[in-house]
């Protein structure tokens, strides 16, 4: 593991374990004055489980990220727990319309991170975002980093203050 912080150095974006955090997020921070420890692994962190696997805490403290699509192409963030299987029928109760997931291009396009590390804010423009309430049972929770290899952590609260999200059950 590689810990980098985003207001180190110029080259800030490059582990010693050849790994390069994804620049764009990186870029993202700095923009936005905010120092979050970024680390990088190795190994992937692609999905919840290899991320809490490669913490060492627990499943619902990973913080994933899910682009869904909405009327007219319009993105909706779901930001729910490692351990919470999003209800889709649920969220499109919950804003009056129909839900679909995104597929990986569709991601890509949208948002300019892969699935897989997507992080949980920092796009360029607002996506409208709901928090799965079981995030806030935890002080610490960890999201991707704008790559399958990097993570970051923060509260809950941060994560609410900084999506402007709105807290819901989302499973």
């Amino acid at each position: 593991m590689d810990r980098i912080l985003p207001s180190e150095g110029s080259d800030a974006g490059s582990t010693p374990a050849g790994h390069t955090m994804n620049q764009k997020f990186f870029n993202y921070l700095k923009s936005q004055n905010l120092n979050f420890d970024i680390t990088t692994f190795s190994r992937s962190t692609r999905t919840s489980v290899d991320a809490a696997t490669a913490l060492g805490c627990q499943l619902g403290q990973i913080a994933k990220s899910f682009i869904f699509k909405i009327a007219d192409n319009h993105l909706l963030l779901i930001v729910a727990s490692g351990a919470n299987r999003v209800d889709e029928n649920k969220i499109g109760a919950l804003i009056g319309q129909k839900i679909s997931k995104a597929d990986a291009d569709f991601v890509q396009k949208h948002t300019g991170y892969a699935i897989g590390g997507v992080p949980s804010f920092g796009f360029s423009t607002p996506i409208i975002t709901y928090i799965d309430e079981d995030l806030l049972n935890f002080s610490q929770i960890w999201s991707a980093a704008g790559d399958s290899h990097s993570v970051f952590s923060l509260s809950p609260q941060n994560l609410v203050r900084l999506t402007r999200g709105i807290i819901t059950c989302v499973k």
